[in-house]
């Protein structure tokens, strides 16, 4: 875990960077793991390197339906995953949210199916983009969402009534999570960083705060044995969310008590947080940065 989320920031940098090879990765060596979920739903993660978010597959009589596509190196071997599991190229690709870990592969899936995500995943690709990691270039008219939603939107696929819902200014302001009824599982995004501190995108309309009554909406939302794919990070359930819930919980208002008795940013992060979120802080948002996007998320 610790060696993917040192690789994650590097990669992050390259991803979203105003030269779309800011970084160089030796993607020779990441391999992707396929998991199946639960009945006919399926992950593909990175192995050995950072590949992206963790794709979403449901296969079946319908054909392929994917959710993300990595960074734009992967193509290949997103390809050859699928491959083993359907003869079908994806007739849908569904956007968890504009980061270029999730929509590297838009151009390429683009060609073969249709790109559904809500509005503002076609809006921020449709223009340059800039945030704690960069600039993001204009993404090219064959990358673009063809089919955007502003609330929810379902998608009636290999025998299930798929959900697609947005939740507003939480990671970004595009963010849709997806849940397949049928299997009873979902796939969040990057709603859910599994074991660390996520990141919020404050400067594309995301908010810690916002960010948090989400994932307490979401939570509500699912039954109790329902199994979660995350943006990143390993296969979890309920239990893995809540706890991921309840730090945040803990953690914003913590540093929001903090600063309303007049504590500035710096005396806070030198404070810092229980002990027990310290093997949190082990990827690129370490502690001082997860408490700086609470802090600059109070006054958003």
């Amino acid at each position: 875990m610790k060696t993917f989320l040192k690789t994650f920031i590097l990669v992050l940098l390259f991803s979203f960077a105003s030269s779309p090879w800011a970084f160089e990765q030796d993607f020779s060596k990441i391999q992707l793991k396929t998991t199946q979920v639960r009945d006919n739903i399926y992950m593909l993660e990175g192995v050995n390197g950072f590949a992206g978010g963790n794709i979403g597959v449901s296969t079946g009589e319908d054909g392929l339906l994917i959710i993300d596509d990595q960074l734009r190196p992967m193509t290949e071997k997103i390809s050859a995953a699928l491959a083993k599991l359907s003869k079908n190229q994806p007739k849908f690709i569904l956007n968890t949210h504009w980061h270029g870990d999730h929509t590297g592969n838009n151009l390429h899936f683009g060609e073969h199916g249709t790109i559904i995500s809500h509005t503002n995943v076609r809006k921020r690709l449709m223009s340059e983009q800039e945030n704690f990691f960069g600039k993001s270039p204009v993404q090219p008219k064959q990358a673009l969402p063809l089919i955007t939603f502003d609330q929810a939107l379902t998608v009636h696929f290999n025998g299930d009534d798929i959900q697609f819902i947005h939740y507003p200014h939480g990671h970004t302001d595009s963010d849709g999570i997806i849940y397949f009824p049928k299997s009873r599982v979902a796939h969040l995004g990057d709603h859910f960083f599994n074991g660390v501190f996520p990141f919020v995108d404050l400067d594309t309309g995301g908010n810690v705060f916002s960010f948090t009554q989400n994932v307490k909406t979401i939570i509500g939302t699912l039954p109790d044995d329902a199994l979660i794919i995350p943006g990143h990070g390993p296969l979890s359930d309920m239990t893995g969310l809540k706890t991921f819930y309840e730090m945040l919980v803990e953690t914003s208002n913590l540093v929001k008590d903090k600063a309303s008795r007049g504590e500035s940013l710096e005396s806070i992060q030198k404070a810092g947080l229980p002990k027990k979120y310290t093997s949190w802080g082990h990827g690129f948002i370490n502690e001082a940065n997860w408490i700086k996007l609470i802090y600059n998320s109070i006054s958003q």
